[in-house]
């Protein structure tokens, strides 16, 4: 409208969005440090960082890879994201976003095939669990999670309380010298509400005495293996999982879209600085043709004019006893 001037914003970066990521990341560097620190601690404890080989050695799942990976994980990508906002830093607030992305994927990739091979995950979770039975024994933090598991689920073994025969503990042959032989762990026992001490020798013989006839099953061990409680659990509380996955999707995808937001800003800020400069150059430090023959002499001018040869560069109006002094910028 006549009267009004428009104004125009020139770009920024948003503070609200990049000490919101800065903070959002901050939390998780610090967690991810943490369980970092708690899983070296456990492999310290273990004589694992002194013999590396007892990774290997162990047949089932060491707990203390869950705090590495997972605490690894959580500190590159917070510090990625922490340090790539706070300095403005579009390589690593881009590697965040990339790297946000592909677990993000991963996780839908994993739900869809979990969803579409049903019973081969299944068939594989058997074997998982068959796998860490067998190695119970071998290490104090599996064993604490396979107790963890059967008491929670109220249950016992894969598919029932005869899959620990597969343990060299627990197993019913007649070579086997163990005091556990034919007995199961005392995760596996039901526990009497009136007990205020646990007995963890309730699962001694126990097998054995079922053979027998002299136990009813049903009564003093759970029976039902772990697969099957485990789906059970899943269906049971199917809105209560799918929601911490969907809030899990929906926070990574926030991530990744402020940081992306957040490169957007500082792009455009470098862009409008160049362009600034470049104006700035050619409007101040670039004479007008009007000018250097407004300037120049007689002589000088019909040089410039002559066929064949360039007129003066710019470094003979600047430096070189030229024309125009070279400005400063102490004034600006």
């Amino acid at each position: 409208m006549p009267g009004k001037h428009q104004h125009f914003q020139e770009p920024e970066v948003g503070c609200c969005g990049k000490y919101f990521l800065f903070g959002f990341n901050i939390v998780f560097w610090v967690l991810g440090a943490l369980f970092l620190a708690i899983g070296l601690w456990a492999w310290g404890e273990k004589g694992v960082l002194s013999n590396i080989s007892a990774l290997t050695d162990l047949g089932g799942l060491d707990p203390v890879w869950l705090f590495v990976v997972v605490g690894g994980v959580m500190s590159v990508l917070g510090f990625a994201g922490c340090i790539g906002a706070l300095r403005e830093n579009t390589f690593l607030l881009k590697f965040f976003s990339v790297f946000l992305g592909l677990i993000f994927f991963l996780e839908l990739a994993t739900g869809i095939l979990a969803f579409v091979f049903k019973d081969w995950i299944r068939d594989q979770l058997n074997l998982f669990i068959n796998n860490n039975v067998k190695a119970y024994r071998d290490d104090i933090d599996l064993q604490n999670l396979i107790d963890f598991a059967q008491e929670y689920w109220s249950c016992c073994g894969a598919r029932g309380p005869n899959d620990w025969n597969l343990n060299i503990y627990f197993n019913c042959t007649d070579l086997n010298p163990s005091r556990e032989r034919c007995g199961v762990p005392f995760s596996c026992c039901v526990r009497d509400p009136a007990e205020d001490v646990l007995n963890t020798q309730c699962g001694y013989d126990v097998r054995l005495k079922l053979v027998r006839g002299e136990l009813e099953q049903q009564g003093f061990i759970h029976t039902k293996g772990c697969v099957g409680q485990f789906e059970k659990w899943l269906q049971d509380n199917l809105i209560v999982v799918a929601g911490v996955f969907v809030g899990i999707a929906l926070l990574q995808i926030f991530g990744i879209c402020l940081a992306q937001n957040l490169v957007s800003d500082i792009k455009a800020v470098k862009a409008n600085w160049s362009k600034w400069n470049d104006d700035f150059e050619n409007h101040w430090l670039t004479p007008t043709v009007s000018e250097v023959l407004s300037t120049v002499g007689p002589q000088q001018n019909s040089v410039i004019g002559a066929p064949g040869l360039a007129p003066p560069s710019r470094h003979a109006f600047f430096g070189l006893g030229g024309l125009y002094p070279e400005p400063t910028f102490k004034n600006w």
